[in-house]
């Protein structure tokens, strides 16, 4: 895939400025802490802005005339983020994990249902394709656990993640939420195997979505999707850092 090649390029280009630490590190979390939370929420139509996003996580401050879950998906939302970094040295996802990272993104929303599978049949709104049976979450969770386990190296880091977050998603497990979750477990994986977050942008929504459903039968242009919001990644990174792209 001509993609990964260049992400690989960019990825050695990134990791000859390791190690980043202190300030650096801090300013680089927090960036993507603010970018993913607005991104994310904003593509299930959270109408937050980018700026009072940042407001709100950063400073505390909550912005007039927004509704009050908006407010709390950007808060929660931010808090999940913050656990993705205490997986980073177990490189691994476990059952435990995608409990809380939906508990910690859902607990102000609705109480009841945050960090529990759905009991309740859904359907995907436009797809054309069923979502697994209430009777059959658990078991398929623990199934892709055990994928996650079993066969992770046998894929390139950013192909993992794509096809993680398509396989949750096609669970979809929770009432709610399971489309930030699908998000944050891609990008746990991805900052587990050292790569930066890939953030897709609301102005993409109608290609993601279509990508996705795309997948249920051939999920090669969803992963190169994905393969290509880690490549804007890396070059915004280094646009950031002011450091010139390598020459592909």
């Amino acid at each position: 895939m001509e993609y990964l090649k260049k992400v690989d390029l960019y990825q050695y280009t990134i990791n000859e400025l390791r190690p980043f630490e202190g300030e650096l590190l801090k300013q680089i979390k927090d960036f993507y802490r603010i970018g993913l939370t607005w991104t994310s929420n904003a593509l299930e139509g959270n109408s937050l802005t980018e700026s009072e996003t940042k407001v709100l996580i950063e400073d505390g401050l909550t912005v007039g005339g927004k509704p009050l879950r908006d407010v709390f998906e950007a808060v929660g939302h931010a808090k999940a983020y913050d656990y993705m970094f205490t997986l980073l040295e177990n490189n691994d996802i476990k059952e435990m994990d995608i409990l809380y990272l939906h508990n910690l993104f859902y607990q102000n929303i609705e109480e009841d249902f945050a960090g529990k599978y759905r009991d309740i049949p859904v359907f995907i709104s436009g797809s054309n394709y069923p979502v697994t049976k209430v009777e059959d979450i658990q078991n398929e969770i623990k199934k892709l656990c055990k994928w996650i386990k079993k066969d992770r190296k046998k894929y390139h880091p950013v192909e993992f993640a794509a096809l993680l977050h398509k396989k949750f998603v096609f669970i979809h497990p929770y009432k709610d939420g399971n489309g930030r979750v699908a998000r944050l477990l891609m990008n746990t994986a991805l900052i587990q195997d050292g790569y930066l977050p890939a953030i897709i942008p609301p102005i993409l929504r109608s290609e993601y979505i279509s990508f996705l459903e795309k997948a249920h039968e051939d999920d090669r242009a969803f992963i190169n999707f994905i393969v290509e919001r880690e490549l804007e990644s890396q070059k915004d990174f280094l646009r950031l850092l002011h450091v010139p792209l390598p020459k592909v």
